[in-house]
């Protein structure tokens, strides 16, 4: 075999896991989108070519599941996640990539720590805390734990970014009369813009997503769409068109969010890994 005959293969083989892979990817998110638009019998039929209804959007928001106040809910919960955690972990990250901070590499390693402490050990300590504040099935309960979901992981995300912003730049505004805010204002948070943009979008995906606090916090006024989904039940089972209707009306978002930042997302990633 010649070394061209020996590339092609690789480049077959290479592309052939490429597909198998899309594929694998892409095959559950068919089989949801099909089924959202059958009724409750061909649900469970292997029909490429069905009769297609809407009915199925229009019963999640009906009684007795209401999938519209959950919306509302998931939507407050994610906005005000991401606009309270973008402009103080900017600030956080800013502050310790261009200060020298006493115990700055401990508060660092404490802050990327928190990460990994699986959500079952605090989620008790949460519940018995909102129980006596009074912030048990409430919007503000949500935000609170959000927030700490995904503090540590955007000032991590950010600092890497201003990393990334040549100090001269600021020096040179600094010596020019511009005050720091000023430097923050007019250079560093448009030159970060698009790293600002990712983190705030992975935080939006992650209180989004979010389903074991919500779980364990919320009972009735404040349930988001993943607890919501599990009412998708009756007494023949799941009702798996309901419950694709319903994914769909999760998914949307993520993908209308992702067509219209792809260019920025891919920038802000590329910006967070080079130095």
């Amino acid at each position: 075999m010649t070394g061209k005959q020996r590339k092609r293969l690789i480049n077959a083989g290479q592309i052939t896991l490429i597909l198998i892979a899309i594929v694998i990817m892409l095959a559950p998110i068919l089989w949801i989108f099909m089924a959202a638009f059958k009724n409750h019998i061909d649900v469970f039929q292997l029909k490429l070519f069905f009769k297609p209804t809407l009915e199925n959007f229009g019963t999640v928001f009906e009684a007795p599941y209401y999938l519209g106040h959950k919306l509302m809910n998931s939507t407050i919960v994610a906005l005000v996640t991401v606009l309270f955690a973008i402009p103080i972990a900017t600030m956080a990250a800013y502050s310790f990539s261009r200060f020298q901070l006493r115990g700055e590499t401990l508060m660092l390693v404490i802050i990327l720590a928190t990460q990994f402490v699986p959500a079952v050990v605090i989620i008790l300590p949460f519940f018995v805390m909102f129980r006596d504040i009074g912030l048990l099935d409430t919007r503000l309960g949500l935000i609170l734990v959000n927030l700490a979901i995904v503090m540590p992981f955007a000032i991590w995300m950010i600092k890497g970014f201003i990393d990334g912003i040549p100090m001269d730049t600021e020096e040179a505004a600094m010596v020019d009369g511009s005050s720091r805010m000023q430097v923050i204002r007019n250079i560093v948070l448009p030159m970060a813009a698009p790293g600002l943009l990712t983190a705030g979008i992975f935080c939006f995906i992650i209180a989004w997503n979010e389903f074991l606090f919500a779980l364990i916090l919320t009972n009735k006024d404040s349930v988001t769409l993943p607890i919501g989904l599990a009412l998708f039940k009756a007494e023949e089972g799941d009702l798996w068109n309901l419950l694709s209707a319903a994914g769909i009306i999760i998914m949307m978002p993520m993908f209308v969010l992702a067509l219209i930042i792809r260019k920025y997302f891919v920038q802000g990633m590329t910006m967070g890994a080079v130095r």
